[in-house]
């Protein structure tokens, strides 16, 4: 049974800003915004790797992460558990996967590889303001104007 539902994957082709956690040799957390996301397939969530040498390095030695993204105007989102793999420009498996990334063609020349995401868990996030009793049409209106009134 596949683990990423059409909801999550949706979540991810339509907000591809997502952050990846990892964990620094020394212990400490290492949080990092990838704007080359995409859905590989039913079980694995990618990005295309430019400029991660601090995410690279803790991948190889602690395969263990997560991924975050929210809808900021609904104030919803998933965060999504699993182990990380690095697969290099030219290997086959980097081959394989190229086409989940069709969105970011224009930015393959820059890709180093891609990071592919096994996914173990995902969890949904949701803000409080919906334990408040604010309903999604309401929260989208909100920060929709919040977020307009930043362009001005």
């Amino acid at each position: 049974m596949p683990i990423l539902t059409d909801a999550m994957k949706a979540l991810v082709r339509d907000h591809t800003l997502g952050f990846v956690a990892t964990v620094n040799a020394d212990g400490t957390p290492n949080l990092s915004p990838k704007g080359t996301m995409a859905v590989i397939d039913d079980d694995r969530i990618g990005f295309g790797e430019i400029r991660s040498p601090g995410t690279l390095a803790n991948i190889r030695a602690r395969p263990a992460v997560e991924l975050n993204f929210v809808d900021v105007f609904a104030r919803k989102g998933f965060r999504f558990k699993g182990k990380a793999k690095f697969h290099a420009k030219g290997s086959g498996e980097y081959t394989a996967m190229l086409p989940a990334f069709a969105a970011w063609a224009d930015l393959h020349d820059r890709f180093n590889g891609i990071v592919a995401v096994a996914i173990e868990r995902a969890l949904p996030i949701t803000s409080p303001a919906y334990d408040r009793g604010l309903g999604e049409a309401e929260l989208k209106a909100k920060f929709k104007a919040h977020f307009l009134g930043l362009l001005e």
